[in-house]
């Protein structure tokens, strides 16, 4: 009896090292890693919400790369029993590949926006230059001269037309005598007066604020003094001309005596290249 009872008995198992006790998953021997997918959430979230400013699609994009690393590591550590975090590396990797894909739409819509800034920059640089008189033949608006197009100097009366349809016309220089309290003539110099118009046959308003007129004499080309002369010479123009209308302005320049030819070169503003006219004294 007693030597029945020693005996061994069969069929017990014992448990494998590292296996639970049913031979399931193996058991977590020490502390969880779980580093890899809780910095996969974090910086999914912050890419994710840096590809909501499309500025920002670079750091999306970097961040994300990171995040959807990080979480299919992070998974992997899962998958060997050293993490427990399976839920916050899943969602870190997907808040990854979801940040990527908000830096290629932001990275598109940054893009096409500079595009499009360049290209109105370009239309409103294009607006400046002188017109081609070639395309206004058949509207029956006052024409630039081909001498305009091609920077050489236009003839007194003639219309310089920039593409906004602003439009510049110089007339001929007369002989005048300046008053007893002119400034800007001397004594033995000669004084031309001339008219310029400033025309908007454009559809937007036009400033006069920053024109500038000025003009060189002679052969030798010196500067021809501005004459002000009272409410007569000196006034200039200023304000703004509304589509359609025009607006006329007397100037008078000083001139040595023994000078052939007034150069007059109007600068409609800032933005705009300025044309020539050569008037004959």
């Amino acid at each position: 009896m007693s030597d029945f009872m020693q005996q061994p008995q069969h069929g017990t198992h014992q448990p494998h090292p590292g296996s639970g006790p049913y031979g399931g998953p193996p058991q977590q021997l020490g502390p969880a890693r779980n580093g890899l997918g809780t910095a996969a959430l974090v910086l999914g979230i912050i890419g994710a919400l840096s590809g909501v400013i499309p500025l920002l699609f670079w750091l999306a994009g970097i961040l994300g790369l990171i995040a959807l690393i990080l979480g299919l590591a992070g998974r992997g550590r899962v998958k060997r029993g050293e993490a427990v975090n399976k839920g916050v590396t899943t969602t870190g990797a997907v808040l990854g590949l979801v940040a990527l894909i908000l830096s290629v739409v932001g990275a598109v819509i940054t893009f096409k926006a500079v595009d499009d800034a360049v290209k109105e920059i370009d239309k409103e640089l294009s607006a400046t230059a002188p017109k081609d008189p070639a395309a206004d033949k058949s509207s029956g608006a006052p024409e630039a001269t081909e001498d305009a197009v091609e920077g050489k100097p236009l003839a007194a009366g003639d219309t310089s037309i920039y593409d906004d349809d602003v439009q510049v016309t110089v007339s001929a220089a007369t002989s005048v005598k300046p008053g007893e309290f002119a400034i800007g003539h001397t004594e033995g110099n000669k004084a031309y007066e001339l008219t310029i118009v400033v025309e908007n046959a454009g559809k937007e308003k036009f400033s006069t604020d920053t024109l500038t007129v000025s003009a060189r004499a002679g052969k030798d080309g010196v500067t021809a003094e501005e004459i002000f002369d009272g409410d007569t010479y000196g006034k200039g123009f200023s304000g703004a001309i509304l589509p359609g209308k025009k607006a006329t302005v007397k100037y008078a320049f000083d001139a040595p005596a023994d000078a052939k030819t007034l150069t007059v070169e109007v600068l409609p503003g800032f933005d705009y290249n300025a044309a020539q006219w050569d008037l004959k004294l």
